[in-house]
């Protein structure tokens, strides 16, 4: 790998005082995260003011939105995926349960509707619903993320220290599997894709957020005082990288976690492309 560039200038605060921090999302202009501690998922205004949007059991929660704009979140411990109704409510969308044991953690929506789940193994929702087991044999999978096309997706394998990509056929299986960069000393948490075809990993045991080519180039690190958890390219050209990070002390330990998480933000070059978006 080459090189790595560190930034020297500070992300910005924009949300401090919160739990374990995940799914960093941007939707109708506003910023959305998970705080795993509370069990809520909020969205932000542009002075930091919280609007809690769900509450969902936790941990993990994560969450994505329909092309439609309905948000979908993972109940990770049901094993099944929630819609939420005009009115707020979460009702039952789609069975994960019957494909694999386990938690379900880390969830994408493409920009046909078409939902990536994974935990146990790796799911495929339908827009109609439907859910089928596509594969497994993973590292570890967290963050997921979708090239602009709708043909390429990207997984994080945390333990695997890599990132794993598919071809996307065009019913929403998978093809060709491959590594799509060998991260060294990475440990990949949530992801997002640049208009460059490069991917922001947020890690968490080195304290950063990096974006890699494909084929492993480190292009630029960012250095954080906390573990980060998850990244997206969001804001109204896609050219803010939010960071969500917080101190790490075990799943066992959430409660400790609380306080200690934030977004940090900064601007950047190339402005985000694909999915997580909506």
């Amino acid at each position: 790998m080459a090189a790595t560039q560190t930034l020297t200038s500070a992300p910005a605060l924009l949300v401090g005082g919160r739990g374990l921090v995940e799914s960093p999302r941007w939707h109708d202009g506003r910023l959305w995260i998970a705080d795993w501690t509370a069990g809520e998922i909020l969205a932000f205004a542009s002075d930091g003011a919280a609007e809690v949007k769900a509450r969902a059991p936790a941990p993990p929660l994560s969450f994505d939105f329909l092309p439609d704009g309905a948000m979908i979140v993972v109940s990770a411990r049901e094993g099944r995926l929630l819609r939420q109704s005009p009115g707020g409510g979460l009702d039952a969308y789609a069975e994960l349960a019957p494909l694999a044991d386990g938690l379900w953690n880390e969830i994408v929506i493409d920009g046909r509707g078409a939902a990536y789940v994974n935990g146990g193994c790796l799911a495929l929702v339908t827009a109609d619903g439907r859910a089928r087991r596509l594969t497994d044999g993973f590292a570890f999978p967290n963050g997921m993320a979708i090239t602009p096309d709708n043909r390429t997706l990207i997984v994080a394998e945390s333990h695997g220290r890599r990132l794993t990509g598919f071809d996307i056929a065009a019913d929403g299986g998978l093809a060709n599997r491959r590594v799509w960069a060998d991260l060294g000393d990475g440990v990949p948490d949530g992801i997002c894709i640049d208009a460059e075809g490069c991917v922001w990993y947020a890690d968490v045991p080195n304290r950063r957020c990096v974006r890699v080519r494909e084929g492993g180039e480190v292009v630029r690190t960012v250095a954080l005082d906390r573990g980060a958890f998850a990244c997206m390219l969001g804001g109204p050209d896609r050219r803010t990288l939010y960071i969500a990070a917080a101190q790490w002390f075990g799943m066992e330990r959430m409660a400790e976690m609380a306080g200690t998480g934030q977004v940090v933000s900064l601007d950047v070059d190339i402005p985000g492309a694909g999915w997580p978006y909506a």
